[in-house]
């Protein structure tokens, strides 16, 4: 403990007092400028690319990787997806605990972020990092009414970082862009994607794309070139044996004259045939296409780990295999958000309490509301069937698990026709000597005979469906009268349970148990649940 005590205070002593107001890496007209690394690209220049930023030279690689998002729609589309879909999750602010201090310091750092000028935007500048393996970000410190705070965060291009001589980044400016230099401390926020053990300059998705993206290329590039050679019809000149060197001479003119102006004079002895290329390219035997839509297919796979969210071409492209691949996205947007909830947490939220509470003091989270895509109707028909068991549920549960806010006073209730009816209908009208107490008496262990009369005793010229639902209410009532019951039925045995006995002894204790059980009040439930069914049946004509 005591060494620990040492390291901490070291750590303290160590922190700077104050944010370092400069401007480190400035943006520069330079950062515009490319040496377009993908014009012509081959494999031999793809893999000498892929050495040099293995050797800490990142240049070539980020231009790569920027040309290659512009370039090609399909891996545009798949990485901006992944990454909008963590920018686009609400977040909040989470206290360290309880502690009236760590609630103080979790307020304070809600409000910090939510008035940095275009933190949505910054946080996915460093979702960058899941195409290249890295993404970073200056943060712009300021004064205000003697307060460290955020003002914003600047991107830093991908290219401005190297790691020359260096495990860890340093960011090269326009004095030194050959070394760089070492950031201050709290200076950066240097977001890795960390989807696979390695250094963060081989640890981004592009990496695994850019041999399919070149491949991909040269498909499509052979395939435009097919397409302007063969687009157009092979145009064929016949001519007869005897014909003269003029005729042949007039025919080779007017074939050149169909390919340009589609007009031209033939002699009657020779003729001109149009041959279609089309049927080389028809069906499944396009190669280009093939090749295309397989590179299409792995980039899909390295990004979002699944295709079927972004192509359902084929007979895979069914909606149970969609609502699969669909949760594999979920996987990956859980670990994509936690990861940058980490990295926020660590590098923007520890400085901003340290300078404005102490580096003593806690750090709260930062946690993204992720959730997944759930079939209401089938989670309320659940609940449904849990209240008609008697499991007893809170309003207040009901009311946060279906996001329906409580009503609150004053406020227009909107009533459920068949309980509306079957109040409407209750002891009042039919004159059975219920009254108002009758509604009380409902909630009681057992529901007295005459409160379940009122409702099972029913005019028998009722349609059959008002019928159905007054029977329905009968089963809801006798479900909640005997909920009670069953569960003081069953106290024995949840205290046998509850002793921690193994399972044989369970067993056997459960046969002495047995006879103990307090079944009375749960027989009189049947009992009246019973005579009330008997007495509904003979009123509607269906009894003896």
């Amino acid at each position: 403990m005591k060494i620990l005590s040492t390291v901490f205070k070291y750590f303290k002593s160590s922190q700077p007092s104050r944010p370092d107001l400069r401007h480190v890496a400035v943006a520069s007209l330079q950062d515009r400028w490319s040496t377009y690394p993908s014009s012509g690209l081959k494999p031999s220049s793809l893999a000498t690319i892929l050495r040099e930023a293995d050797q800490g030279n990142l240049l070539r690689q980020a231009e790569l990787f920027e040309e290659m998002e512009e370039k090609d729609c399909h891996l545009a589309s798949v990485l901006q997806t992944r990454r909008l879909a963590v920018a686009g999750l609400d977040w909040l602010v989470q206290a360290y605990s309880e502690n009236a201090r760590d609630q103080e310091i979790s307020a304070f750092c809600d409000e910090q972020l939510r008035t940095i000028d275009g933190f949505e935007y910054a946080m996915t500048d460093l979702l960058d990092a899941i195409g290249k393996g890295y993404s970073a970000c200056e943060i712009i410190w300021g004064i205000r009414s003697k307060k460290a705070v955020v003002e914003r965060l600047a991107w830093i291009h991908p290219k401005r970082i190297s790691f020359w001589n260096s495990v860890t980044p340093r960011i090269l400016t326009d004095e030194d862009r050959i070394r760089g230099i070492e950031p201050p401390p709290w200076k950066l926020i240097f977001h890795r994607y960390r989807a696979r053990s390695g250094h963060d300059t081989r640890a981004g998705v592009l990496r695994a794309c850019a041999w399919m993206y070149l491949f991909k290329n040269y498909a499509i590039k052979d395939w435009a070139i097919f397409s302007e050679v063969f687009g157009m019809p092979l145009r064929l000149g016949k001519y007869e044996p005897s014909a003269s060197q003029a005729d042949r001479d007039a025919l080779v003119t007017a074939l050149r004259s169909l390919g340009t102006d589609a007009a031209g004079i033939i002699s009657k002895s020779t003729e001109i045939e149009f041959v279609e290329a089309s049927q080389r390219l028809s069906g499944t035997s396009n190669p280009y296409e093939t090749l295309v839509n397989f590179c299409n297919r792995e980039i899909s796979k390295a990004v979002l780990g699944q295709t079927l969210t972004t192509d359902t071409s084929g007979t895979t492209g069914t909606y149970s295999a969609g609502k699969v691949h669909n949760l594999v996205r979920l996987d990956i947007l859980k670990a994509d958000s936690l990861a940058l909830a980490n990295t926020l947490r660590t590098q923007l939220l520890t400085p901003l309490v340290g300078f404005n509470f102490g580096w003593d003091h806690h750090v709260p989270y930062i946690i993204f509301d992720v959730k997944e895509d759930e079939d209401m109707k089938a989670v309320a028909e659940a609940h449904e069937i849990l209240g008609r068991m008697g499991f007893p549920m809170s309003l207040e549960y009901l009311s946060d698990r279906f996001g329906i806010p409580l009503p609150e006073a004053g406020q227009q209730l909107i009533v459920d026709q068949k309980t509306q009816k079957t109040h409407e209908e209750g002891p009042n009208s039919r004159g059975s000597g219920g009254g108002p107490d009758d509604e009380n008496l409902l909630s009681k262990t057992i529901l007295p005979l005459r409160s379940w009369g009122a409702m099972a005793i029913t005019r028998h010229d009722k349609p059959v469906i008002q019928a159905q639902q007054e029977l329905e209410a009968l089963t809801q009532h006798a479900l909640q009268a005997s909920a009670a019951a069953a569960a003081k039925m069953l106290v024995p045995v949840q205290e046998l349970i509850k002793s921690g006995a193994d399972l044989e002894v369970i067993k056997t204790a459960l046969l002495d148990v047995y006879g103990d059980l307090e079944t009375q009040d749960l027989e009189e439930a049947l009992y009246q649940a019973a005579v009330l069914a008997e007495l509904r049946g003979r009123l509607e004509g269906n009894g003896p």
